[in-house]
């Protein structure tokens, strides 16, 4: 489900680290309830720019703008898998409850404890809630981490490689449950990924970032012809 709201727009947009540009006079408008693919293969900076987009780093040149305002957007943040000690202290429940708030558990208001079991009766950890994060799978700890990124009510969700470390069917259980959501609230997706496929499957919209430029358009353009094309021409 799209709208015609706009909610991130960059700006001509550059980054380069001494003695290396990254990316260059990049320009993007994202509307709310897109899903967007950001591919390319590792290196080309994706990492970077989402890092910019979320103002952990500072671009070169151009700006990155919340629409209409920064206090507006709330951004959900899904990382690349991270492993957790087996002995890890918090069950899923509680690692979700983290984003509310922090280290202040289990003194979880009202509210917030049904936030959180409604979060995760829809991500489908209902039934692993006393499970310790630890012990889960990595597909459960994926889900447990999009589900921490949800419970705030993000408007703006950032899959950072998330699906990177994850079995084909676990990949696809993430993703078929990442687009419900986009599909049922209108929740925007920015899905990093050099996961070529998964891109086409499940993305409306991509921005190819290439050692040459970046490329963006309707995801039917991003075909294994130009994904050959520019991988052959860094070779």
């Amino acid at each position: 489900m799209t709208t015609t709201a706009p909610i991130l727009k960059l700006d001509h947009l550059g980054m380069t680290f001494p003695g290396h540009p990254v990316f260059n006079d990049l320009n993007l408008t994202i509307h709310r309830g897109e899903f967007w693919s950001i591919v390319g293969e590792n290196g080309v900076g994706k990492t970077t720019l989402m890092r910019t987009i979320l103002h952990q780093l500072r671009p070169t040149t151009g700006r990155v703008h919340y629409l209409p305002t920064s206090s507006t957007v709330r951004i959900g943040y899904v990382p690349q898998f991270r492993n957790i000690d087996a002995d890890y202290p918090l069950s899923i429940r509680d690692f979700v409850g983290l984003n509310l708030t922090g280290w202040k558990l289990p003194w979880l208001s009202r509210r917030e404890r049904a936030r959180v079991t409604d979060i995760l009766a829809q991500t489908g950890l209902a039934q692993l809630v006393h499970r310790p994060i630890g012990q889960a799978s990595g597909g459960e700890k994926q889900k447990a981490y999009l589900a921490q990124a949800l419970v705030e009510r993000p408007n703006l969700l950032i899959l950072d490689e998330s699906t990177a470390s994850l079995d084909p069917v676990t990949k696809t259980e993430l993703l078929d449950l990442v687009q419900k959501i986009n599909q049922q609230m209108a929740l925007t997706v920015l899905f990093v990924t050099h996961d070529i496929p998964m891109a086409r499957r499940y993305a409306e919209q991509f921005l190819m970032l290439t050692p040459q430029g970046s490329e963006q358009g309707p995801i039917a353009q991003l075909t294994d012809q130009k994904v050959w094309h520019e991988e052959a021409q860094h070779v």
